[in-house]
């Protein structure tokens, strides 16, 4: 075969819009340098800045099929950065091109010149978040309390996929508590006196889960369960400088799980405390609600278990 027949080659570069532009790896960029010819779509595309700097021509051009397999004649390469959208036109010809039979096709490669790291799609729900905050009559208005009552219910549904759902509705209660979450992130954004954002929500996190953690980051050691608790308890101590066990134990938390909370704390301080006597039902489920802490059984949920196993009994009966 002489050098004009060789059929050529079309490289279709794709990169991550969640990786920073210019970040590609060294097999695009050795493409890109050795390629008789680069086209763009899309004269705002991103890497575009970063290519030019690196010396390489590009054209902004949008390309058709039978163009591109007439510029690769001779063997010549040509490299091809979609758009944003993914050129659904031009990759629709190329393939009724090849399997029309009669065309000499050039050789077509899908080369990812970056990838989504681990997490990057959480950049797009910032980013979708910011525009519905900025552009939604409602999303707009809402503040911290006006959310409030919402975070509880997602916080509930997610308890009841995690305890009755499949894997379907626990990834979909999983993302309304995430949105929960970036949509407080975003509001804070806007207070005058003192903002954060989601990188500061994130990056606050980070940093406790890495202090209370000395066993997997520092030099401690723990082998159970039981010690990692007590490095845990530890830490938030030295953190929080609370003058009680029970500080920060929020007391709006259902009645049965708070007994436990509370029962749990004292527990774990090696605190000797007298239940309180009284009378009628409250002192009553309080003692049945530390006896099942103590014994490792979560209240709260054992008595969700048997409600369910109630409202089914009252649906067979219906």
């Amino acid at each position: 075969m002489t050098a004009a027949q060789e059929p050529g080659r079309i490289v279709l570069l794709t990169a991550s819009h969640r990786v920073a532009p210019g970040l590609l790896s060294w097999p695009a960029w050795e493409t890109l340098r050795a390629a008789d010819l680069v086209l763009c779509p899309d004269p705002g595309h991103p890497q575009l800045p970063y290519l030019r700097e690196a010396g390489v021509a590009v054209e902004i051009s949008v390309p058709v099929a039978s163009d591109l397999v007439e510029a690769c004649a001779g063997g010549r390469t040509v490299v091809v950065l979609p758009s944003g959208e993914g050129d659904r036109d031009l990759t629709d010809g190329l393939a009724r091109l090849a399997g029309s039979g009669r065309v000499s096709m050039p050789n077509l490669e899908l080369l990812p010149g970056s990838y989504d790291l681990p997490g990057a799609r959480l950049l797009d729900l910032v980013q979708v978040m910011d525009r519905i905050r900025r552009s939604c009559p409602w999303s707009s208005r809402q503040t911290h309390q006006g959310l409030a009552k919402y975070a509880l219910e997602e916080a509930y549904e997610l308890v009841e996929a995690v305890e009755e759902g499949g894997r379907d509705e626990l990834r979909e209660e999983l993302g309304d508590v995430l949105l929960q979450v970036v949509f407080h992130a975003r509001i804070a954004e806007e207070d005058e006196e003192e903002p954060f954002s989601v990188d500061d929500v994130a990056a606050g996190i980070v940093e406790k889960l890495i202090h209370r953690h000395p066993h997997v980051f520092g030099s401690e050691t723990a082998e159970t369960p039981e010690e990692v608790k007590e490095h845990w308890l530890r830490m938030k101590g030295v953190e929080k400088r609370r003058a009680s066990v029970t500080d920060g134990v929020p007391l709006g938390q259902p009645a049965l799980a708070l007994a436990a909370k509370l029962s749990a704390r004292a527990h774990t301080a090696d605190l000797s405390v007298p239940l309180p006597s009284g009378e009628g039902v409250g002192y009553r489920l309080l003692a049945m609600a530390v006896d099942a802490e103590r014994g490792g059984v979560d209240p709260e949920g054992a008595l969700r278990a048997a409600a369910r196993a109630y409202r089914d009994a009252i649906r067979s009966a219906e």
